[in-house]
């Protein structure tokens, strides 16, 4: 079953805190690892993240060690697993790559995920296991899992990355208007399943997050060969291409000095650009001006553009609800943007 980030979040806020386990599926890059951690802040837990990839089945079983008289030996948790065991707060159990450890390490997991016991040792209850993987078609070495570890789990869910949840983080972490602009205007770029075995990255919002640490970094000289080695060549190509035409038109100070007069742009790139710039730059204090400029692009039937704006500027600086501008507006198209009508 295919989820959105959002969706996910949800999913595993309910399930969590229920203790019932949950095993995510995606292509690598898209945000699995940071939803849990999401998850874990929103439900008050600590979080434990493994890598059986690189564990061996004494990592879930425990060190044998002999007693005093040499007659009987215990298992003794250590790593990951002592301090699963020694939990005295909520704590999520997050495997992640599940699908890329050995059919060994993965048999070992089996009990915790249902007896939630290994030997002698006992989970405490509040221990909820998380696992994420990538799918055996997403070139990331997985095999498979264990059918009898698949239906330890709840339920399994596959992640599918969505503009819309994208550009509400994007907005929310406060990443370049350009990239969000850009993301916008070409959705299909945001994750591209990779069809070679070549050296390279290809989208997903994992290499994009590393486009939106570089895009204030690097000189334009060098911003083909950066955002290439982030993304692909072809997507930043694309990315350079758009970033010229937002570099080009009117500034935001530009626009909310003549809102009256202040042109608007006729094609797609440069109104979504234009869109996300300006949200960007408004606050409670300059809002009424923000207001006449949509205004005049929901009167030009440029609604689409005139709702991004909109909601970006309350995502990025919510007090502009308490604007009389924002307040005014409620019983016009404003209001019916923002109730989605």
């Amino acid at each position: 079953m295919q989820v959105t980030s959002s969706l996910l979040f949800e999913l595993l806020s309910l399930y969590v805190p229920k203790r019932l386990p949950v095993l995510i599926t995606g292509r690598p890059g898209i945000g699995k690892s940071d939803i849990v951690e999401q998850v874990a802040q929103a439900t008050d837990h600590e979080l434990l993240i493994s890598h059986p990839v690189v564990e061996d089945p004494t990592d879930s079983k425990g060190l044998p060690f002999p007693s005093r008289d040499g007659q009987t030996a215990q298992f003794l948790p250590f790593g990951d697993l002592e301090r699963a065991l020694s939990a005295r707060r909520p704590l999520i159990w997050f495997l992640d790559d599940l699908g890329q450890a050995s059919p060994a390490v993965q048999a070992a997991k089996m009990q915790l995920l249902l007896a939630r016991r290994i030997g002698e040792h006992v989970l405490p209850s509040n221990v909820t296991f998380l696992a994420a993987t990538n799918r055996r078609t997403d070139n990331a070495g997985v095999t498979g899992i264990l059918d009898p570890v698949i239906s330890r789990f709840a339920t399994v869910v596959e992640l599918t990355p969505t503009i819309d949840d994208w550009t509400a983080w994007a907005v929310r972490s406060g990443i370049a208007p350009a990239l969000i602009a850009f993301l916008r205007f070409r959705p299909d770029l945001l994750s591209v399943q990779k069809t070679n075995r070549d050296i390279e990255n290809t989208p997903s919002p994992r290499s994009w997050g590393f486009v939106a640490k570089t895009i204030d970094v690097v000189p334009k000289a060098l911003e083909l060969i950066s955002h290439a080695g982030s993304v692909g060549e072809g997507a930043a190509s694309e990315f350079v291409a758009f970033l010229q035409i937002f570099r080009e038109l009117p500034s935001p100070d530009a626009i909310l000095l003549n809102p009256d007069g202040a042109p608007i742009p006729e094609n797609a790139a440069a109104l979504y650009a234009t869109a996300a710039a300006l949200a960007a730059y408004a606050t409670e204090a300059n809002f009424d001006r923000v207001m006449v400029y949509v205004d005049r692009m929901i009167a030009g039937g440029l609604r689409e553009y005139s709702a991004l704006l909109v909601r970006d500027a309350l995502r990025r600086t919510p007090t502009i609800a308490n604007s009389y501008a924002f307040i005014n507006a409620q019983g016009g198209e404003v209001g019916k943007i923002i109730r989605g009508e």
